[in-house]
């Protein structure tokens, strides 16, 4: 199974020099990704409820530094050559897709063909609203967008016509490197994640799962595949856990899964960051050494 990391562009992960400590020993230490999620704005006591926590609040504190991902990636894409870099999740429908898919085909080419690009719907109303995003429907907004984004990364001259967002006739160079096409990964840990990934993405990411729900999480993935004639072993799948130790691995691989996503904050200096790294690697990808 593939190991990867989600440690980028928070606090201690947003600063230069451990970016750079973080990403070069993930990629000498056999690390087969670099994940970097986002968040545009915080507020000091929101009202939304984070999924992806038991008491509904997320651990970040509002004033922590957080990074564009794509910027950030940009950066770690810059400083290494091989391993494989992911937004986790960017939230697609507070975007304009015309932009994003400038963004993400030219980190795409940067990194000779490296990116895949998750997306989310979001959680935070106060986000949305900062952004002058309606809230409602951001689920729709998200697959319109997906779509749109991929006529520009396929066709020049480009069009489409939609309900958020219409364009005619116009170039959006350059085109990512696979082809005209960006692996795209959808994240969410519910069925409504699930049904879109099945239908629309190339992968799936699940957040601070349970291990004891990955089995369940990765059959309805299955079930709304095959719903819509795709066999599940054409999506990567990628979970990174609430409460995983290296021994989950084997069951992990027989449930389906193909990517474990290692989430974790690295220590302040680069050098206490590399060996943070070298430690996550003998635990995770090479547990017996």
């Amino acid at each position: 199974m593939r190991v990867g990391l989600h440690a980028l562009g928070i606090g201690e992960g947003a600063r230069p020099e451990v970016i750079r400590a973080v990403a070069t020993a993930a990629e000498t230490h056999g690390f087969a990704r670099l994940w970097c999620g986002e968040h545009v704005v915080l507020v000091d006591a929101p009202a939304s409820r984070y999924p992806y926590s038991a008491d509904g609040r997320i651990a970040v504190p509002a004033d922590a530094d957080w990074l564009d991902p794509l910027l950030a990636l940009t950066f770690a894409a810059a400083v290494t050559t091989r391993i494989e870099l992911a937004s986790g999740i960017l939230l697609l429908p507070e975007h304009n897709p015309v932009l994003v898919a400038k963004q993400a085909a030219t980190l795409d080419v940067l990194s000779a063909g490296r990116f895949s690009l998750g997306v989310g719907v979001g959680w935070s109303a106060e986000e949305f609203a900062a952004l002058g995003v309606p809230f409602a429907r951001r689920g729709r907004r998200t697959e319109e967008y997906l779509a749109a984004m991929r006529v520009l990364w396929a066709e020049d001259p480009a069009s489409f016509a939609g309900e958020f967002t219409r364009f005619e006739a116009i170039r959006v160079n350059p085109k990512p490197v696979r082809g005209g096409r960006l692996p795209v990964v959808v994240g969410g840990n519910s069925d409504a994640a699930l049904r879109r990934a099945a239908r629309l993405a190339d992968g799936w990411y699940g957040f601070n799962v349970a291990v004891a729900d990955v089995p369940g999480r990765v059959a309805v993935l299955a079930e709304e595949c095959a719903r819509h004639g795709r066999a599940v072993e054409e999506l990567t799948v990628a979970v990174a856990l609430s409460d995983g130790v290296p021994e989950h691995l084997p069951a992990l691989s027989a449930a389906g899964v193909t990517e474990l996503v290692v989430v974790g904050a690295p220590p302040p200096g680069p050098e206490a960051a590399a060996a943070w790294v070298a430690d996550l690697a003998r635990a995770w990808i090479r547990p017996e050494g």
